[in-house]
């Protein structure tokens, strides 16, 4: 994008700006450029469509900018576009079309996008003259094509030097990507196989715990019979040695409860609140090991039923 800075006013200005501050700014005589600061009079100002850049600007003398094939080919787009506002035999109102588009520096090269811009941009909406603007652009740019594959190129012209420059600049460019792909295949490889080293590991870690956690579950059930009671030897053991009688607690507290039994909710707080006051600071087990057993203690005792989530004494 340029920028140019009125003489007279001070004003910086858009190439597409220009033209309006002229019909209101008459004092202006010169535009400079904000960036390479040369000096533009009259109509001067529409050619220069594209400035030096910061790195051309502030690199020394000794720079040397790279050519952007992006925007190689707009400045061409807007050199075709500058040709033919210039052509013959072309409608006044086309012609001022013309003008104000080249007056721009980034003008679509697409017909849809091109036409979508003139609208957004020039306020142009006739399709009639979208299209008459749209098929002078591409019949100059269709003309340009056909002279450059006409044009006789480089290795014409010379004895094959500069074409043998260029396959081996070609072959180089080659082995370099070659290498550089091998060398991201093998990084890739790697990355994959600590992956799999650190899953294998987490997995490892994690069956060994699942069977520890087994175990654990399996020494505190010894305990129990198929049907999840204590035998009536280790209960009467229990009484005396100081073990809580799960069986007598759960039937003591049915035995308090309506007819229709008592919700497993409140029956297991009464239950679980029994065993905290009974084992003090010698519970050793987990609240989900409690929950399990108080479960299989209701379940698997033919003395409990439970029924749509209340429990009650069979008699």
């Amino acid at each position: 994008m340029v920028f140019f800075t009125c003489d007279a006013c001070g004003e910086s200005l858009k190439k597409a700006q220009v033209e309006k501050h002229l019909l209101k700014c008459h004092s202006c005589r010169v535009l400079s450029c904000i960036d390479c600061g040369h000096d533009f009079r009259g109509d001067d100002y529409k050619n220069h469509n594209k400035c030096i850049s910061e790195d051309q600007k502030y690199g020394g003398k000794d720079f040397q900018a790279k050519a952007n094939k992006g925007d190689v080919k707009q400045q061409q787009w807007i050199q075709r576009i500058q040709e033919a506002s210039d052509r013959p035999g072309v409608q006044p109102r086309v012609q001022q079309v013309l003008r104000q588009v080249a007056a721009y520096g980034n003008v679509p090269r697409k017909r849809a996008k091109f036409q979508n811009w003139m609208k957004n941009s020039l306020k142009i909406h006739s399709p009639e003259l979208l299209e008459q603007v749209w098929e002078i652009f591409s019949a100059a740019d269709s003309e340009h094509q056909t002279a450059e594959e006409h044009k006789p190129s480089g290795s014409d012209l010379s004895n094959g030097t500069e074409t043998n420059e260029e396959q081996r600049e070609e072959r180089k460019e080659k082995k370099k990507s070659k290498s550089s792909e091998e060398q991201n295949g093998r990084k890739q490889s790697r990355r994959k196989r600590k992956r799999e080293e650190e899953h294998n590991g987490h997995s490892a870690e994690e069956k060994t715990k699942r069977t520890q956690k087994k175990r654990k579950g399996e020494a505190s059930d010894e305990s129990l019979d198929p049907e999840g009671e204590e035998p009536e030897n280790q209960q009467s053991e229990s009484n005396s040695t100081g073990k809580f009688n799960w069986k007598g607690t759960i039937t003591a507290v049915l035995r308090d409860a309506p007819e229709d039994g008592l919700a497993v909710k409140k029956l297991r707080k009464k239950v679980l609140a029994a065993y905290y006051s009974f084992t003090g600071d010698g519970n050793y087990r987990s609240e989900e090991e409690l929950l399990s057993l108080f479960n299989k203690k209701i379940n698997n005792n033919p003395k409990f039923r439970t029924l749509r989530e209340r429990v009650r004494l069979v008699k």
